[in-house]
């Protein structure tokens, strides 16, 4: 690294400026509300408020999976948080998520309501309320949180590692390209030795473990994240790709990851969902 690149941290650090780069405006080093937003309140029992991004895919392709089982109880509305104007700091998004991330969700069939934060505690409420989407036996059903927690922990470096500094930052750096690529890579190749062996993640049956890692590494070797297929040498990790191709066919994926997105083809955008005939 040149010394032109060398950084010498100070002893205290301070918030002087943004970081730049995309999303820079949305970063800071404090919790808590910065606006007062009412959010609105549809029809249905579930309250959803999010975003199409991976995370927020979570909960949208569940809702839709639960369903296509015939779980009409699952209805859901879908609100959207633009996370680029801010709307995750207004004072309602923040009392249901103290985090401020999406996606945030909402359960009025309780009294009082639940309030769920964080996409993989969304999940495992719902497959256990509706008790679908996680296996019964023992074994499976810790297989499945084995990687649904997987995926929890290792998707920071994939999104906030790799996808940041190959995608967002606002000048590209070797070193830390180099090192999330590495982990990236070697997170495939954790899924594509485990899938060699396994049809879903948690063995035969699809789950809520599946639901959690398809938005983000399914989409990725579909070339569908970071325009980083080619980069990542996706192809190679074949077994991992004939699971995300399988998961991708699959109408209440197809559904759920339209929901709340306001980008790309106008037939894949959806910005709010609050009925069937929305689609």
């Amino acid at each position: 690294m040149s010394d032109q690149n060398e950084y010498t941290p100070p002893k205290v650090w301070t918030w002087e400026s943004e970081s730049g780069g995309k999303f820079a405006s949305i970063n800071r080093p404090i919790a808590g509300a910065t606006h007062d937003k009412t959010l609105p309140i549809g029809e249905h029992a579930f309250q959803l408020y999010s975003l199409a991004t991976p995370n927020g895919q979570k909960a949208t392709i569940m809702f839709e999976e639960l369903l296509q089982l015939g779980c009409t109880d699952a209805d859901y509305d879908a609100y959207l948080i633009n996370i680029g104007d801010g709307d995750q700091f207004g004072s309602d998004f923040v009392d249901i998520n103290p985090n401020s991330k999406i996606p945030a969700l909402m359960d009025h069939s309780t009294t009082p309501p639940t309030r769920i934060f964080e996409s993989g505690s969304i999940l495992q409420y719902l497959a256990e309320k509706f008790d679908v989407l996680i296996p019964k036996d023992l074994k499976a059903k810790t297989q499945c949180r084995n990687w649904l927690f997987w995926q929890m922990g290792s998707a920071p470096y994939l999104g906030g590692g790799f996808g940041h500094f190959y995608s967002y930052a606002p000048s590209k750096m070797q070193y830390p390209i180099d090192r999330f690529t590495m982990e990236t890579k070697r997170q495939l190749d954790v899924l594509n030795r485990h899938l060699s062996e396994n049809e879903y993640m948690a063995g035969d049956e699809y789950s809520i473990a599946d639901i959690a890692i398809w938005p983000w590494y399914g989409s990725l070797v579909l070339g569908d994240l970071y325009d980083a297929a080619e980069f990542l040498d996706v192809a190679s990790y074949t077994h991992v790709v004939r699971w995300a191709k399988q998961v991708a066919v699959r109408p209440a994926v197809k559904r759920g990851r339209r929901v709340n997105r306001t980008w790309g083809p106008e037939e894949d955008q959806m910005a709010e969902r609050h009925n069937d005939s929305d689609f």
